[in-house]
């Protein structure tokens, strides 16, 4: 399905059922956020894409990776100087089609919604659940304290889970990108798995843990 969204390019990749807080202080935005709040942009959704690493949004399509997530407005908070404070959640991923920058003070984008493939007969996805939970485990346990993560509930959708588990953790941008890309859950289990073992051991070498996610708002510039 083809849709008309506006689009938000940040330095981070939103995953699909994961929180995310933003500062919104550019006048652009600003009316982006107006526009959601009052309807003028339907569904109070908007795509969020990551820019690529070493580019500028000012560069349009070509800094843009090609797959994003669309955000959905959870929260509103105006401050005094007329900046906001937002918290969205990440929905439905998509492919960028093309992007109008006249429309609206923000970008427009026509996108196309990414839904999965099917899952090879061979797939054990009860198998690839229990591992990449137990990777997730190793990881929060090495990185913070006991009151700074909690695990997915146990009725969480197996497609949905490896966002879920990504999401929870500090991964390089490259690494969530590819994730969000990914079209089968029995290779986005194995992918995760992989990283969180991958970035448990990292930390444990360093000796050092990162801040925990809850201590991070977003900024609205895309730089």
């Amino acid at each position: 399905m083809v849709a008309n969204l506006p689009l938000f390019p940040l330095s981070t990749v939103l995953m699909p059922g994961a929180p995310l807080p933003l500062h919104i202080f550019e006048p652009r935005y600003r009316q982006l956020t107006v526009d959601l709040v009052t309807g003028v942009v339907p569904g109070k959704e908007f795509g969020i894409v990551a820019v690529r690493e070493g580019w500028s949004a000012g560069d349009e399509k070509a800094a843009l990776h090609s797959v994003g997530c669309t955000a959905e407005l959870i929260d509103v908070r105006r401050l005094p100087d007329g900046r906001y404070d937002i918290v969205t959640r990440g929905c439905h991923r998509f492919r960028l089609l093309d992007i109008d920058t006249e429309a609206r003070p923000y970008l427009m984008a026509n996108v196309e919604y990414l839904p999965d493939v099917p899952e090879e007969p061979t797939d054990d996805l009860a198998g690839l659940v229990g591992a990449a939970r137990s990777a997730h485990r190793r990881y929060c346990t090495t990185a913070w304290t006991s009151g700074d993560w909690s695990e997915p509930a146990d009725d969480t959708a197996t497609a949905d889970l490896p966002h879920l588990l990504a999401a929870d953790c500090l991964l390089p941008l490259s690494d969530r990108q590819r994730l969000l890309e990914q079209t089968r859950a029995a290779i986005r289990l194995r992918m995760v798995r992989a990283l969180l073992i991958r970035e448990a051991g990292l930390l444990g070498e360093l000796h050092a843990v990162p801040a925990p996610l809850h201590t991070f708002t977003v900024d609205s510039s895309p730089n």
